[in-house]
């Protein structure tokens, strides 16, 4: 018994020609092409790195080379496991999106490492279609209404987000001492561009809070995607 899962250990599932590692490569590297110009479709702006999408094809390379070594060899398999659990990537992801790529290059490497052309091909080109349809969505800009006004204006100011904004501006942040109050209101970008009390006074947000007086700052700060902590 003892030998017999010794030399399961020891199976290497027999030699690869070279050929077979050149065609095996050579298609992980065509796969990984489509990968790149899904990645460089889906992303635009500062938010697309366009080393970390040359990165991708290494990856698909690299874990294809690494599929030929280990083929079915178990011992191997063990050995780089082990390897790898060692190894602690702290790479900040900019987009939850690049998690998606990173698996999908190293789904291509292990399918064109072990000889399953039809499965990676099929798999990229349905992946491929649907980030191509949805990969450049993005999520409504986030915006961030602060301002900084004397205590006695309290009322006014809270009266005047809540008429133009019709509930839509949440209060997120109220910072007060006994001579100041600031204020930090987020909403969606779309009720910053047409908010509902501008169209019945006649007059931009700006205008309306400075007309208050004792205003110190009013500042409007935009959040979307491309931006990264």
């Amino acid at each position: 018994m003892r030998e017999t899962l010794f030399q399961l250990l020891e199976t290497s599932g027999g030699e690869l020609s070279a050929e077979t590692i050149l065609l095996r490569l050579v298609m992980a590297a065509v796969i990984a092409a489509f990968l790149f110009l899904s990645y460089r479709l889906s992303h635009s702006g500062s938010i697309y790195s366009a080393k970390f999408n040359v990165s991708l094809v290494a990856l698909t390379v690299i874990t294809t080379t690494v599929m030929i070594v280990i083929g079915n060899n178990i011992a191997l398999s063990l050995g780089m496991v082990g390897a790898l659990s060692i190894v602690r990537f702290r790479t900040a992801i900019k987009d939850s999106r690049d998690t998606v790529y990173i698996f999908w290059a190293i789904v291509v490497g292990i399918c064109c490492g072990s000889g399953d052309y039809l499965v990676a091909a099929a798999g990229s080109a349905v992946v491929f279609a649907v980030l191509l349809l949805f990969g450049r969505i993005r999520s409504d800009n986030r915006v961030l209404l602060i301002l900084r006004t004397a205590r006695v204006n309290e009322t006014k100011v809270e009266s005047l987000i809540f008429q133009y904004y019709d509930r839509k501006a949440i209060l997120r942040a109220k910072n007060t001492t006994e001579e100041s109050a600031e204020y930090i209101y987020e909403l969606n970008g779309k009720y910053l561009r047409k908010p509902g009390g501008e169209k019945r006074s006649g007059k931009s947000i700006t205008d309306a809070v400075y007309e208050i007086g004792g205003i110190e700052y009013f500042n409007i700060v935009t959040q979307n995607d491309e931006i990264s902590g």
